[in-house]
């Protein structure tokens, strides 16, 4: 499977998923969404929330607008602290 295969992952994303050395859908689930997010950030600095939540869903195998809310209130404090 190519990272464009997962959801959410379209080939922007999967660019610069690459470019940070995420190069394969298991070193995503590996590393998981808030840490390839924080590799993300280092080269992209309009990194944002949506994309965090993105991530997430490839991580878990869905469309990010299926995550549960305790899941995105999860992610939006640790987006939150990275500001």
């Amino acid at each position: 499977m190519e990272l464009e295969e997962m959801p959410n992952i379209g080939k922007v994303v999967s660019k610069k998923l690459i470019a940070v050395g995420i190069d394969t859908p298991d070193k995503l689930i590996e590393l998981g969404s808030k840490e390839a997010f924080i590799r993300l950030r280092s080269i992209d600095d309009t990194a944002c929330f949506s994309m965090l939540q993105g991530l997430e869903g490839a991580v878990q195998g869905v469309r990010w607008h299926m995550l549960p809310e305790s899941k995105k209130k999860d992610l939006k404090k640790f987006f939150d602290s990275l500001k």
